[in-house]
């Protein structure tokens, strides 16, 4: 099971304001962890939204908002991607990882829709077909 694990923003993070030498080491440190288990795929630290752009879809029009963006509890300050054995096992990774924040932080751990959940949309055939060039690679959808 692939999971999608967000470190959501905080004030502080939305301020451009950098992580502590020491929380930046204790979150290299657990990521090395992550890596020697098998379970890292991928992640970064995404900058702040006040470089972020959206773009809003209504039909066939299409709006670009810039950001900042308000609500820093709902955004996102990074991502990563974990394979892992069930949600269990990434609730347990997750809880032994340091506060990548100054202050009080969350992160969200949601799942990756897989090739069984989307049985009834594909055929057996094209659940089978895998994926060319990097897109395959990355086993998404």
């Amino acid at each position: 099971m692939r999971v999608m694990v967000f470190v959501k923003a905080t004030g502080d993070s939305e301020k451009a304001v950098p992580p502590t030498t020491e929380a930046f080491a204790a979150i290299d440190r657990f990521t090395e962890e992550l890596v020697k288990a098998g379970v890292f795929v991928a992640g970064a630290g995404l900058k702040n939204t006040a470089e972020a752009k959206r773009i809003a879809i209504d039909g066939a029009g299409r709006t670009v908002i810039d950001g900042p963006f308000a609500e820093a509890r709902e955004l996102v300050a990074g991502f990563s991607i974990w394979q892992v054995k069930d949600v269990d096992e990434a609730v347990a990774w997750a809880k032994r990882c340091p506060n990548p924040m100054p202050g009080p932080s969350e992160i969200e751990i949601r799942p990756f829709y897989e090739a069984a959940d989307l049985a009834e949309f594909l055929t057996p055939e094209e659940l089978s077909t895998p994926r060319d060039g990097e897109r395959g690679k990355l086993g998404v959808a």
